[in-house]
């Protein structure tokens, strides 16, 4: 739930803190009185995009923070984990935004810094907002059929099938791909199959491209390295060389030790040292033998080298490259040497997994039609307690000729008003204000469904009045008892049955205009004025009258 939230010089807002409680907080205020900074205020914390024009005139820049606290947080730490962010503390997430006039916008998720994407990832995890155009949606199939698998639960069916459906996708574009496959004519097959054996005659693994380049660079300074090689080896073991020199003193040593047996570690010490200038005489010579190139192996490794480079340049840079163009190359000579064995064999792939999609789409379809039943008759209940007494609402759900993204099958709500006249699918009939209360039934009854804690309704009560409106009321209050409920309203019989009540004011009595959000549970007098302002006077008696058997019931 939504513990708190501070804004600082978001439009016409300068400072406000606020606390918020479980249940459902009322939103109320004049027209035009800035009820939108607070949603707008959620809307940059769900990661929603913003320009700098939201920054108050004359500010810096705007910060939005909130805090948010989930009695079991694994969900919400799993995702943090999977974007790499901090988990909660004690099941509390803090969020903040913020966005400078003249510096990079800048955001954090429980101290870290975070990217909107992410932002916008954990939003749809913990606020779900229902604005005026949320109804309309209810118009679109793809909402229709969305709100029936939250109710039947068949996200896992859902899931399983369209695993297999890409899948036969997959393998339909493949053969379709290989049905318009140009066919190679013999100098392009021969092409590719010169081009493979050049760079099979290379060995393509790091080994062998490491001990190349070494040769080739070895032979392009041949020369000097020869040059080199030859005065260290005569400096070795020349007639002047150490080792020559080296006897003679290890000769005198021993002498020494003939007279002073204390001098033996001496004796040891030169021997050691004549052993090791041995071993690197050998190691020397050795070198001088690998860089003995007889001209046919010089002119293979020359040729070897040219074919490197020239492959390196036409695929990419690197080996990784010239393998996977060689691999493309062979794909593409099996396909066209066997390009119609290729077609049945994915034929046969297709028609298999057609198969299994088919079987998984009937399963989901069977799950589909029951919910279809079960949630036609919740919800009609729930739209005859909103005005709708003698309506009719069924949902049909009808076979498809082919199978889809979504299944086999497709959904569509019919609704009656009245009663004697046959439901007719919801745009034929219905009108916004009725689509509102639709739209309303319809969360009622999933609120338990529903995952995301926070739900936030702007104005949803719109073209709503009188008993309605008390009754919008009580279901507003009733997903309040499975989820944090924000509302924004002009309606006192929804604002009147809030546990909590924020009022949006608009001052314009100084050099400019400056909006206050202020909490007024707490104050009954102030809850009553509010309360009759939106019946019509706030200090007319029967308005305040009114108001208070509003608050009672």
């Amino acid at each position: 739930m939504l513990q708190s939230l501070r804004i600082r010089n978001l439009a016409l807002l300068e400072e406000v803190a606020l606390d918020f409680e479980a249940g459902f907080t009322a939103v109320t205020g004049e027209t035009g009185a800035g009820k939108s900074i607070l949603l707008g205020a959620l809307s940059l914390l769900s990661g929603q995009r913003a320009d700098k024009t939201v920054i108050r005139q004359g500010a810096d820049s705007c910060e939005v923070e909130a805090s948010l606290y989930f009695s079991d947080p694994k969900r919400m730490d799993a995702l943090l984990a999977e974007l790499d962010l901090p988990p909660t503390e004690d099941g509390v997430m803090i969020l903040k935004r913020s966005l400078p006039r003249d510096k990079a916008p800048k955001i954090s998720v429980n101290g870290s810094l975070a990217t909107l994407a992410a932002l916008q990832q954990i939003g749809e995890a913990w606020v779900d907002f229902h604005g005026p155009s949320e109804p309309r949606r209810l118009l679109k199939e793809s909402c229709q059929l969305e709100l029936l698998d939250l109710y039947g639960r068949c996200g896992e069916q859902l899931e399983k099938y369209q695993g297999l459906y890409r899948r036969w996708q997959e393998l339909e574009a493949e053969q379709d791909r290989l049905r318009h496959e140009t066919r190679l004519s013999p100098a392009q097959l021969e092409f590719l199959q010169n081009q493979i054996a050049r760079m099979d005659a290379l060995e393509l693994t790091d080994e062998a491209i490491t001990a190349l380049e070494r040769d080739f660079q070895r032979l392009s300074q041949i020369q000097g390295l020869t040059e080199l090689a030859a005065r260290l080896t005569a400096g070795l073991s020349g007639e002047e060389g150490v080792q020559v020199k080296l006897a003679g003193v290890l000769r005198d040593a021993r002498a020494l030790e003939d007279l002073d047996p204390d001098s033996a570690s001496l004796v040891e010490r030169i021997t050691s040292a004549s052993v090791e200038l041995a071993d690197v005489a050998a190691e020397v010579t050795a070198l001088m033998e690998q860089l003995q190139f007889d001209p046919d192996q010089a002119q293979v490794l020359q040729e070897n080298m040219d074919t490197w480079l020239d492959l390196k340049r036409k695929h990419g840079g690197d080996l990784a490259a010239v393998i996977t163009a060689r691999d493309g190359m062979r794909r593409q000579l099996d396909e066209q040497g066997d390009l119609e064995g290729a077609l049945a064999r994915l034929e046969k792939d297709a028609s298999v997994a057609l198969r299994d999609a088919k079987r998984e789409a009937a399963a989901l379809r069977t799950l589909r039609e029951k919910a279809a039943k079960q949630l036609a008759g919740v919800a009609a209940k729930s739209i005859a307690q909103l005005g709708f007494a003698k309506s009719d609402f069924q949902i049909r759900v009808m076979p498809l000729a082919e199978p889809g993204p979504q299944g086999d099958c497709g959904v569509e709500f019919l609704f009656s008003p009245n009663v004697g006249e046959a439901p007719l699918p919801l745009n034929r009939i219905a009108s916004s204000g009725e689509l509102a209360r639709m739209m309303l039934a319809l969360k009622t009854v999933l609120a338990d469904l529903d995952g995301v804690p926070l739900l936030v309704f702007d104005e949803v009560d719109a073209n709503v009045g009188g008993e309605i409106g008390s009754v919008v009321g009580q279901k507003m209050a009733q997903i309040a008892d499975s989820h944090q409920v924000l509302c924004v309203t002009h309606l006192p019989q929804v604002a009147a049955q809030g546990t909590c009540h924020l009022v949006v004011e608009k001052d314009q009595s100084q050099s400019r205009a400056v909006v206050k959000i202020t909490p007024i549970q707490a104050d009954r007098k102030a809850r009553l004025g509010e309360l009759a302002r939106m019946l019509g006077d706030r200090n007319a008696k029967s308005a305040l009258a009114h108001a208070g058997e509003l608050l009672k019931g």
